[in-house]
């Protein structure tokens, strides 16, 4: 098989995959799956490892605004290493949800032994299934097959089930109608977009940063990790406007910027990206409506259009950042499919 097919295949194959995670969805039954797991009457902590963890922070950060409960996201190490600072309180409700692609992650299958041994319930979600299913009795199973060894349409999907979820416990039907156009929606930003990334992967850079704020920082750091791990680039991740506390000395013609401008605090963030261009830097500017200029200035603008709420449009913003790392690792003579030193599933050995 040519380097990288196995990745961009599953880039580009999104819209499907999306599709066939909302029909399931749309027959989820939340009262025989939670019960009385109400994130109004239990704190919802989202658990994960790699981007696992980055999708928990993106389905927190959902469940807060559209709950309006507090919700958490911690890396699985967190709780095995430190049980108390993410259960302080033997008579806190909580209920964990645990995320693992494989269902074969040892941290997080460690994590799920140690809640069924306290008999805290907890939720798991997964796509492939193994071992993790055999732990709960409450599962969320999503329709996804990837053969790649990064994370691509799983973190997509499983995210958008979770915010899902988020607007069911809200009852919040139109953010759930809204979901539902994001298939089609990609379908035709990728045929808009794609040669734009291809174009900006040919040059070579020595630094990536992405930025962004709110919902959208734990969806920079998973873009950030795209290119890191398909490509063996060196890649960063910051809040935007932290990007002016230090991080931005690094900019330079060689340094590529990605911001991923919210609505909210569009004006702010935008300035940003603006201020590294003055200094001589390259950058990528992502948005759901870019003003002039943004779109005179970016060596790449990414306009999504999306008459969706903002939090919904978080799986669209990460699909550039996956198929920007996997043409980076073309161009330096990689194979995407398969990165240096990584495996599919991180087991450890006792």
């Amino acid at each position: 098989m040519e380097s990288g097919a196995a990745t961009l295949r599953e880039i580009h194959s999104q819209p499907e995959v999306w599709s066939r995670c909302l029909d399931t969805l749309d027959k989820l039954d939340l009262k025989s799956l939670f019960g009385n797991k109400d994130p109004l009457t239990h704190e919802w902590i989202f658990v994960g490892c790699g981007t696992s963890y980055y999708l928990s922070q993106a389905a927190a950060a959902t469940f807060t605004a559209l709950t309006r409960s507090p919700a958490r996201a911690v890396p699985a190490s967190e709780v095995l290493l430190f049980p108390k600072l993410i259960f302080p309180s033997d008579e806190a409700a909580y209920f964990p949800v645990l995320i693992s692609r494989s269902g074969h992650t040892s941290e997080v299958l460690q994590v799920a032994e140690f809640l069924r041994l306290r008999g805290v319930e907890f939720l798991a979600v997964t796509c492939d299934g193994n071992e993790l299913t055999e732990l709960s009795t409450r599962l969320l199973k999503l329709p996804v097959t990837e053969e790649s060894t990064v994370m691509t349409s799983s973190f997509t999907s499983m995210l958008m089930a979770l915010q899902y979820i988020a607007a069911r416990f809200a009852r919040q039907d139109e953010f759930v109608n809204a979901l539902h156009l994001l298939p089609d929606s990609l379908a035709k930003l990728l045929r808009i977009y794609t040669p734009g990334i291809e174009e900006l992967a040919q040059r070579s850079f020595d630094d990536v940063a992405f930025l962004g704020q709110g919902p959208l920082y734990p969806i920079a750091s998973e873009t950030a990790l795209k290119i890191m791990e398909s490509s063996s680039s060196y890649a960063q991740f910051f809040h935007t406007l932290e990007f002016r506390h230090g991080p931005m000395s690094i900019v330079s013609k060689k340094v590529l910027v990605g911001a991923l401008l919210s609505e909210t605090g569009y004006a702010e963030e935008s300035a940003v990206l603006m201020e590294m261009k003055s200094l001589g830097g390259c950058t990528l500017a992502i948005g759901n409506r870019l003003s002039s200029e943004i779109e005179n200035s970016a060596d790449l603008a990414i306009e999504l259009a999306l008459a969706v709420p903002e939090l919904a449009r978080l799986v669209v913003y990460v699909v550039w950042g996956q198929l920007l790392g996997c043409c980076l690792g073309l161009r330096k003579g990689l194979n995407p499919d398969s990165p240096r030193h990584l495996s599919r599933v991180v087991t450890l050995v006792d």
